[in-house]
């Protein structure tokens, strides 16, 4: 598979790099280390995302390059860290997921769980056993003899920091330090990251109040193993622009005594719930229950989309039931 994915790249000159609609650090530190990789090969690169950057992810220098939509002409289209037609729904309604198909195109990911699978080409990696898919990317492009620059290995540092929540949860594996001591080496520099994303990562005042509110109303169930936090349409409008509720409050919830999985549900007027969930370290549950809900990801962070019409509170009560189930099976055990 890499030789035809080298072949792929070698044969292309204007390549685009899609993100899903939920960009976080691993997609976004993703598709801008491949910019820098795949630049220095002499390729054009268009980043391409269906949503805005959100203001946490701003650190992340280049993020500005990012457009919300498709070149007219391409040769290649690379997705990183998304192997599901649920998280390119903004492609599909736009009518440009097209555009995708018929074209050579390449999936990168590491989510092994995920619903409505991309099968429209077979040209994909997913390997579930790296921490991130900025690590696949390191791995897939020192084995192709692709330079890895200073710059690229930030971005790839970034992905690996975001998706294993710091190097702290058990997504992370001997080979992430590895990747890490290699970066290092290159030229990534951790420190200076994380004072970037502290920085960028502080709220204004309208944002510190509002998260006074949702850790008010904050509900726990499952003996204090689940918290959850519901998210409906007019708060989505008000704050989102600001500040993505679910990165605002779920690293709080997770710091709870006794909780070890996160739920935030959003409702939508026009019908569709969706949910972020995170696990703390030792229950590796998130992406059971995102698959049991129609979504996918990985053990401590995944996702769901529910668009079949039933109303908030029902979707509440089955992602509850589920997660109950899950929490109180597992014991903190991760075989």
């Amino acid at each position: 598979m890499q030789d035809k994915i080298h072949g792929a790249v070698q044969e292309a000159q204007k390549i685009v790099i899609v993100q899903a609609d939920n960009p976080d650090a691993d997609s976004l530190g993703s598709a801008l280390a491949l910019e820098h990789i795949l630049g220095d090969l002499g390729k054009d690169i268009v980043l391409y995302c269906g949503v805005n950057v959100p203001e946490y992810l701003r650190y992340l220098h280049g993020w500005d390059r990012v457009v919300d939509s498709l070149p007219n002409q391409f040769d290649l289209s690379i997705i990183v860290d998304a192997s599901t037609y649920t998280l390119l729904d903004k492609l599909e309604k736009s009518g440009q997921l097209s555009w995708l198909k018929s074209k050579p195109c390449i999936v990168l990911d590491h989510h092994a769980t995920v619903e409505k699978k991309i099968d429209f080409t077979n040209l994909q990696i997913i390997d579930e056993h790296v921490a991130s898919t900025g690590e696949l990317i390191f791995h897939l492009s020192t084995s192709l003899g692709w330079n890895v620059s200073a710059e690229a290995a930030e971005h790839i540092m970034s992905s690996i920091l975001g998706d294993t929540q710091g190097l702290m949860n058990d997504l992370t594996t001997a080979g992430t330090y590895r990747v890490m001591a290699d970066l290092t080496d290159i030229g990534a520099n951790r420190p200076r990251l994380e004072e970037l994303r502290r920085e960028y990562g502080k709220m204004p005042e309208k944002i510190y109040s509002y998260k006074g509110q949702l850790i008010a109303r904050t509900e726990f169930h499952a003996g204090g193993k689940i918290a959850l936090v519901h998210i409906p349409q007019p708060e989505i409008n008000e704050f989102s622009p600001l500040y993505n509720p679910a990165p605002l409050i779920q690293f709080d919830m997770l710091q709870v005594r006794g909780v070890v999985l996160a739920i935030v549900i959003k409702s939508y007027d026009d019908g569709r719930v969706t949910a972020a969930l995170r696990a703390n370290n030792g229950y590796p549950v998130a992406a059971k229950l995102a698959e049991h809900m129609g979504g996918g990801g990985h053990d401590y962070a995944a996702g769901f989309k529910v668009v079949d019409g039933r109303p908030y509170t029902e979707v509440k009560t089955e992602c509850l039931r589920f997660a109950t189930d899950l929490v109180q099976t597992n014991h903190g055990d991760t075989a």
